[in-house]
């Protein structure tokens, strides 16, 4: 029924609006794609590494040794002697702003954005 109100021009601005909606969706929320990962130990640069070669890399942390994975442009924590292995369960980082965390161990894995806003993180 409510269609039988809509004219031509109604259906052309409701198309528009929904076209402009997507189009800057896709335009401000697009963070490109994942070229490298960055690997920190007592919150220090441990490495920045590119995502596109294959390896393990051992990190040490007052609990121990912690295990990133890099295999087919993703990273993970493999291995790490943290109690509750929340940073391990994170499981594959491939997007751009992703992060896994081993408090305990003070190591972390992070995919940087090309762009970074500063905000309270990072600041």
């Amino acid at each position: 029924m409510a269609w039988a109100l809509l004219r031509p021009g109604d259906v052309l601005m409701l198309a528009l609006a929904v076209g402009l909606a997507l189009a800057s969706f896709v335009w401000l929320w697009r963070d490109g794609v994942a070229e490298e990962v960055v690997i920190r130990a007592n919150g220090q640069e441990f490495a920045r590494l590119s995502l596109r070669h294959d390896r393990r890399i051992e990190v040490p942390g007052p609990l121990g040794v912690t295990e990133v994975q890099i295999a087919a442009g993703r990273a993970r924590i493999l291995r790490d002697p943290s109690p509750r292995q929340y940073c391990v369960r994170q499981g594959w980082l491939s997007r751009p702003g992703q992060t896994a965390l081993c408090l305990p161990n003070r190591t972390s894995i992070d995919i940087p954005r090309r762009n970074t806003p500063y905000d309270s993180l990072n600041f």
